[in-house]
C-alpha cells in the first residue's frame, strides 16, 4: 500500500487523540496509548495529557502517581523516565527486562562496578525496597550495609546510571520526592497489586511493538529502534516475530511497517483541522524525530525543533504539522506564553492557538500574558 505523508499526519492526529481530546476518565488511557509520557520533566508528562484530555483537573499526575498510584514513574525505553499506567506495569517492566546493550566493558568503566558486584548491588536494592520511600542516602546507606562501600557508591550518583538496570528487573521505581530528594520504593509493594501478572519478555516486547505501530505507526525499523532502543539488527528480528500482524507500506518512497488491522483507516486517513500547544518532549514530536521534515515546514527548522543534548521544543502543531515553537514561564500569578512561528500563520490559527495559551493559563490557575515572538 502506498501512503502518502498526509495519511500518516491524519493517523497519528487521531491515534494522539490530538484531532479531538479525550475526557477526563479517560487520561490514564491516553497515557497507555501513547506507550507513556516522557518524563525527564514532570510537568511536560503532565502538559502532554492536557494537550489531549478535555478539562483535565489541574494536579492530575501528581495524584496519579502519588495517591490513587494509577501511574508509575520508572526508568524505562531508551532508560528515560516514563510514566506507565500501573495496570501495565508487569508488560512494560517484562519487556524491559530484555535490556542488555548497556551490559558493556566500557558501561561497568564507567559506573565503576563489576559484572559481579552490579548483581549483588541489584539484589541489595531488591531486599531494601518497600512501599516506604528511600532518598537515594537513605538506599545507598541499605545497599552499603548489605555490600560494601564501593557497592554502594554509584547509588549515590545523581545520574541514577546504575539504578536502571534495577529498574528494569522490577525491583525499583520513583516515589514522592521529599524535598529536593528524590525518593525509590519497590514496585511490588507500590502498587499493592495494582497490575497484571507479566508475560514472558518476549510476548511483552512483542505486544509493546504492536502498541507502538498502533499509536506511532507507521514506521521504519530505524524509528522503531531509536524509540525502543534496539540494537544493530535487533529491531529487524524483533519486527519478523510479529510479522503476521504487519502490513508493508510506502509512505513517499519508503518502507515502512503499520498493523494490519489500521490498513483501511490509514488509506482513509487525512489531517484533521485542529490547533495545540505541544509541550517539550512529546510523544508526537519525539516519534517524528527520524523523518521529521515530513511535519516540518522546512528542514532548516529542525534544530528548533530537535536541539543540542536530546531536548525537544515545546511545538505549535497546526493540522498536524509543527508551524512553531512557543515557551512559556510562571511570573508571580501570571503565565507569560511566548509563540514563536516559522512563518507567517493565518488569522485564524493565531486565533486558535491564542485559545489554547488561554486554556493553558487556566490549567496553571493563572493570568495570561501571551507574546508572539
Amino acid at each position: 500500500m502506498k501512503l502518502r505523508a498526509s495519511h500518516l499526519i491524519g493517523f497519528r492526529q487521531v491515534r494522539h487523540m490530538l484531532h479531538r481530546r479525550a475526557p477526563a476518565r479517560r487520561a490514564v488511557e491516553v497515557a497507555s496509548r501513547l506507550c507513556g509520557l516522557q518524563a525527564q520533566v514532570l510537568s511536560c508528562a503532565e502538559l502532554m495529557l492536557w494537550a489531549r484530555v478535555e478539562s483535565l483537573p489541574p494536579g492530575f499526575v501528581g495524584k496519579a502517581l502519588w495517591e490513587d498510584r494509577s501511574l508509575l514513574k520508572t526508568w524505562a525505553m531508551r532508560g528515560t523516565l516514563h510514566l506507565l499506567p500501573s495496570g501495565e506495569y508487569g508488560l512494560w517492566q517484562a519487556a524491559l527486562s530484555t535490556y542488555r546493550h548497556y551490559l558493556r566493558p566500557a558501561w561497568f568503566r564507567y559506573v565503576q562496578v563489576t559484572p559481579e558486584e552490579l548483581e549483588r548491588l541489584v539484589k541489595a536494592v531488591g531486599e531494601a525496597l518497600d512501599a516506604r520511600p528511600h532518598t537515594r542516602e537513605e538506599l545507598a546507606a541499605a545497599v552499603e550495609r548489605a555490600t560494601s562501600k564501593r557497592v554502594a557508591a554509584p547509588v549515590r550518583s545523581s545520574w541514577g546510571m546504575v539504578l536502571k538496570p534495577v529498574s528494569f528487573r522490577g525491583a525499583l521505581c520513583f516515589g514522592p520526592s521529599r524535598g529536593q530528594n528524590v525518593s525509590f520504593v519497590h514496585p511490588r509493594d507500590w502498587l499493592r497489586g495494582k497490575w497484571e501478572p507479566p508475560p514472558p519478555p518476549e510476548e511483552a516486547v512483542d505486544e509493546v511493538i504492536r502498541r507502538y505501530l498502533a499509536a506511532h505507526g507507521p514506521a521504519t525499523v530505524e524509528e522503531l529502534s531509536r524509540w525502543w532502543g534496539f540494537q544493530g539488527a535487533a529491531g529487524k528480528r524483533a519486527l519478523a516475530r510479529v510479522r503476521g500482524d504487519l502490513c508493508e507500506v510506502e509512505i513517499d518512497g519508503r518502507k515502512a511497517y503499520a498493523l494490519a488491522r489500521d490498513q483501511d483507516e490509514l488509506r482513509n486517513a487525512a489531517p484533521v483541522p485542529a490547533v495545540r500547544l505541544l509541550p517539550g518532549f512529546d510523544q508526537y514530536v519525539l516519534t517524528a524525530t527520524v523523518a521529521a521534515e515530513r511535519v516540518l515546514p522546512h528542514a532548516r527548522h529542525r534544530k528548533q525543533v530537535y536541539r543540542d543534548q536530546g531536548w525537544i521544543s515545546a511545538v505549535v502543531l497546526v493540522d498536524g504539522k509543527m508551524a512553531g515553537v512557543w515557551r512559556h514561564e510562571r511570573k508571580g500569578k501570571a503565565v507569560e506564553v511566548e509563540v514563536e512561528p516559522f512563518g507567517t500563520l493565518p488569522a485564524k490559527v493565531r486565533r486558535a492557538a491564542s485559545e489554547e495559551a488561554e486554556r493553558l493559563a487556566a490549567f496553571l490557575g493563572s493570568k495570561l500574558e501571551l507574546r508572539w515572538a
